[in-house]
Formats: structure tokens, C-alpha cells, sequence
């Protein structure tokens, strides 16, 4: 009997962000666009005329703005990327309801059992290809082979806007040349501890004693990379796994140490990833807060209350409390973030019995403000605080 093979899609938009800026505005195609703000901020995408200059996603904006002096940069648009994202996923939904979500821009789909209906592995990456330039105007590429590891290894060699179909009696021979670095779960340091066991392919890898990668890199890696090396993933694609934590973090332009304006920016914060939560349905159970200081030291820290929570004062006053524990006088930050963890099913869960009339009301009120965001669009409901004496808004 024929060994039956499972046909997974990994699918990648191609520089999405810088994508979605280009469509919105056809005047930036053609030229080096940078999706980051802020000498001190990050790249957070960049299209392919910048990638020639050397410009990747996560370097420094004042490095890039030093490699491609001439190239456009402009601020990222989250509110519009989540709205691209929503509808590409929509697509993928359309052909297989086994879509993995992994960020905005990828997602795996198993199309095993849609083959019958809508054709071939590849016809059906292609149809998804068509139908995300014609709907959305931005291109995609679809790696395709019988598990989520190698799919992903493909889609990442036929970039940008290409399809890669990796045949189950092809693996070994797409995989085995390709560098350590390729295999998940390979960083730098994993990287170079292989490097010291002179191992510089996948081949290399397959051909050591699983128990020799033992020893040198621990159970659970050496053997993690001794299958992977050999094409053997046994994952299936998960659909819609949900979050389990959200977070909103800020880079300041200049490090900040006056205290109104750092809780000014925690409460920014708090409600862009509280209106997420709610979006989703959803409470957190473990507030926690993030500072980085100007010398680049982090601290963290978190409170675990004892019924979930979804409101955003109740979880900024945790988050103000939290950072006012910190005693920090002054201290000049680069960087500060609020994480929401151990998320549950639910917004409307008991209130605490602490809860007095003021809680109670302010439960009411995040009702309405999301009420009124849905029908009116986000932000179209902020907090007083977060308002300028002229009536601008702190973004």
C-alpha cells in the first residue's frame, strides 16, 4: 500500500508591511521604502529595493537611515495591517478550515482534503496567490510539501512572489545542502556550538549520532534537530490556536524620566492591548510591566490577581501600581511596555467582591467605549488623558 502524504502550504506575504504602504500609496513603488520611525526605533519591514542596500527588519532605524540615506521611511500603520491580515486570512479559510495562523503575514493551511474539490497542491497555492494580489494588491510566497518544517523551509527559497512544491521523495535532497542555520530552533548560539562539532550543513546534522548531539546540545535539542535533519515533523497544523498573551510596547524618540508622561504612555498602552483582548474575547489573569533603561538594563515586573480581568482602569491601576513600586525617581527610560498573560475565555466574568460603585462604573463605561469604537472606529473614544490641551491625541 502507497504511504498516503499530507499536502501543507506555508504561505508568506512578501515585505508585508512595506507591501501594504505601497499599495495604499502607489507613488512609494519602485523606491526603497522602510516601514520605522524614530532614529531609535526598529525596522519593522522593509520592501526589496531597500533589502539591496543591506536594510533587514529589527535593525536599528538610525542604522538604516545611515545604509540608504535616500530611502523613504515612513511609520508603521498597525491599525491597517491587522485589517490587510484579517482578509488575506479570510482566503486562506476559504480553501481549508486547517489554517495556523503564525503572525499577520503567514499562516500554515493543510490542504489534504481540499485537493479533491480545488485541484492540485499547487493549483490551490496559486489560486490563493491570485486571489490575494487581486483583492488585496499585494504578492505572496507558497511553500508546499507534506510537513509544516519543510513547507516553511520552501516558501522562505522562492521569495519574493513564487511558489516552491517539495516532493516527499525530494526532501532529503532540497534539505540535506542547505546551512545548520536553516533548521528551526538553530540561533546564534545553538549555531556555533554546531560549528565547533564542525557541522555546518543539515547532512552534517543527519549524519552525526543522534546520541553525540545529545551531548553536546541537551535532550531535548539534540534530538529535536536529529528528526528535523532528516525531514521528519509530525506536527499537525493547528487552526486559530488562541493567544496566550498579548503586549504593547513603546520606543521613546529621547529617553523620558518625567513620571506623568511615562504613565501617560503606559496608559496608551494598556488600552490599545486591552481593546485587543476584549476583541478577542478574552481576560488576563497576570498584568505585568516592562522598563528599559537608558544604559539598555531591563526590568520586569507582574501581579497575578484572583479573578481574570478585562477593563482597562482595572488594568491600569495595577499597571501604575506596579510601575510606582519601582521607585525610579528620575530615572531615564528608552523603553516601556504592559503585558497581558494567562488569558482566559470571557469578558463578563464575576467582579471581585473588593469592587466598590467606582469599579462597577468603570466596567460600564468600557462597554460603551467599545460600543462606541465599533461602530464609530477605533479611537474614536480615548481616555482624557491621553488628549492634548488643543484636542490632538498622543499617538
Amino acid at each position: 500500500m502507497d504511504e498516503k502524504f499530507s499536502t501543507i502550504l506555508h504561505v508568506d506575504m512578501d515585505a508585508f508591511y512595506a507591501s501594504v504602504a505601497e499599495k495604499d500609496n502607489p507613488e512609494l513603488r519602485g523606491k526603497a521604502l522602510v516601514v520605522g520611525a524614530g532614529a531609535r526605533g526598529v525596522v519593522l519591514s522593509a520592501n526589496y529595493e531597500a533589502r539591496k542596500f543591506g536594510i533587514r527588519a529589527a535593525m536599528p532605524v538610525g542604522r538604516a537611515q545611515r545604509m540608504a540615506p535616500h530611502a523613504i521611511f515612513v511609520a508603521p500603520d498597525h491599525r491597517r495591517y491587522s485589517e490587510v491580515s484579517e482578509a488575506v486570512m479570510e482566503i486562506f479559510r476559504s480553501v481549508s478550515p486547517l489554517v495556523e495562523p503564525l503572525s499577520l503575514d503567514e499562516a500554515f493551511i493543510d490542504v489534504t482534503g481540499a485537493q479533491r474539490l480545488l485541484g492540485t497542491g499547487r493549483e490551490i497555492a496559486e489560486s490563493i496567490r491570485a486571489q490575494v494580489f487581486a483583492t488585496q494588491g499585494i504578492t505572496c510566497s507558497v511553500g508546499i510539501a507534506s510537513t509544516k518544517f519543510i513547507a516553511k523551509l520552501a516558501s522562505d527559497r522562492c521569495k519574493p512572489n513564487g511558489v516552491l512544491q517539495i516532493a516527499p521523495d525530494r526532501v532529503l535532497e532540497f534539505l540535506h545542502p542547505l546551512p545548520v542555520s536553516a533548521v528551526w530552533g538553530v540561533g546564534p548560539k545553538t549555531a556555533e556550538e554546531l560549528m565547533k562539532l564542525g557541522l555546518r550543513t543539515v547532512e552534517d546534522i543527519a549524519n552525526t549520532p543522534r546520541a553525540t548531539l545529545i551531548r553536546a546540545l541537551g535532550e531535548a535539542t539534540g534530538a529535536h534537530l536529529y528528526e528535523l535533519a532528516w525531514g521528519r515533523d509530525y506536527r499537525d497544523v493547528l487552526p486559530d490556536e488562541p493567544d496566550k498573551s498579548i503586549s504593547n510596547a513603546e520606543t521613546f524618540a529621547s529617553d523620558i524620566e518625567d513620571t506623568e508622561i511615562i504613565l501617560r504612555e503606559l496608559l496608551r498602552m494598556t488600552e490599545k492591548a486591552t481593546h485587543r483582548m476584549r476583541e478577542s474575547n478574552k481576560s488576563a489573569k497576570t498584568i505585568s510591566i516592562k522598563v528599559r533603561f537608558a544604559d539598555f538594563k531591563t526590568i520586569s515586573r507582574s501581579k497575578t490577581v484572583a479573578l481574570p480581568i478585562s477593563g482597562t482602569q482595572e488594568v491600569f491601576e495595577i499597571v501604575r501600581t506596579l510601575f510606582t513600586a519601582l521607585k525610579l525617581d528620575g530615572a531615564r527610560l528608552r523603553l516601556v511596555g504592559v503585558g497581558l498573560d494567562g488569558l482566559v475565555d470571557g469578558i463578563d466574568g464575576p467582579e471581585q467582591i473588593a469592587f466598590g460603585e467606582r469599579e462597577k462604573g468603570w466596567r460600564e463605561a468600557t462597554k460603551a467605549i467599545d460600543a462606541a469604537s465599533t461602530r464609530f472606529g477605533a479611537g474614536s473614544v480615548r481616555p482624557a488623558r491621553l488628549i492634548e490641551p488643543d484636542g490632538e491625541l498622543f499617538e
